[in-house]
């Protein structure tokens, strides 16, 4: 007899899709909430329903709501306001978003060696944006943070400055994108360039050199050379680090090696 060339056939379809994880109800009653603020269909100021409000619309009890509020308000989506009972809805400040994103990577184990490789990556272009789109003002106040660098009484005042050089110049590009993204990698990067300066004599020299070759160029308008000069002055970073004595794999959050 022939022999049949077709392969058997399963007992019923093959599964497109993966089971959905199962969720405590908080969470997923926190996480509608969430989706219909960054929707924008709950919009800065707007009230929340009372929590009884909630429970009746979501079909839960008032502990379920209770704890996804309590999520909520941990991810700085909601706030009391004037210490209030009623919730509102809130957007957090960039300040505060990087600090949220700097405290990951610092959980996260994250080296100094990433934080240098990021700041190379990011800082060059976010310096060539600035060069075009920085106001008079801003440029006046990236020569004054210049002149902070210089006169700092203490390493901790210098590298506070240096920090908000990199911050303003993120601010400066226009680009909030690159706001975020700078300001948690150059306020976790603060240790290591606090002990670059300790330790290597002509390390602040360097950077308000480097900082005012950069505003000038910014206000000549010049995108090209201040990207070139920025990433020579993060380059330099990385020798500074080799010159103190700065183990790179070190973890950040961890005491210098």
């Amino acid at each position: 007899m022939p022999q049949n060339r077709h392969p058997p056939r399963t007992a019923g379809p093959i599964p497109r899709f993966a089971p959905l994880p199962r969720q405590p109800a908080y969470q997923r009653v926190s996480s509608v909430i969430a989706g219909e603020i960054l929707r924008r269909t709950l919009r800065q100021g707007d009230p929340l329903p009372t929590e009884s409000e909630l429970a009746d619309q979501f079909a839960v009890n008032r502990s379920t709501i209770r704890e996804a509020l309590r999520r909520l308000e941990s991810d700085g989506l909601v706030a009391r306001m004037n210490g209030g009972k009623r919730l509102f809805v809130r957007r957090p400040d960039q300040t505060e978003t990087a600090l949220r994103v700097g405290q990951t990577l610092a959980l996260g184990d994250v080296t100094f060696a990433e934080l240098w490789e990021a700041m190379l990556a990011i800082a060059p272009p976010t310096a060539a944006l600035a060069a075009t789109r920085a106001t008079p003002e801003q440029i006046n106040q990236l020569a004054g943070i210049t002149a902070a660098v210089e006169l700092a009484q203490d390493a901790h005042a210098a590298v506070a400055a240096v920090v908000s050089f990199f911050d303003a110049l993120a601010t400066d590009s226009g680009n909030p994108v690159l706001v975020l993204a700078m300001q948690p990698v150059s306020q976790l990067l603060a240790p290591s360039l606090q002990a670059v300066i300790d330790k290597v004599p002509q390390a602040r020299e360097r950077i308000v050199i480097a900082q005012r070759a950069i505003v000038a160029l910014i206000d000549a308008r010049d995108a090209v050379k201040t990207q070139a000069w920025m990433e020579r002055h993060v380059q330099d970073f990385r020798r500074g680090f080799e010159l103190a004595g700065i183990t790179l794999a070190t973890r950040v959050g961890n005491p210098l090696a």
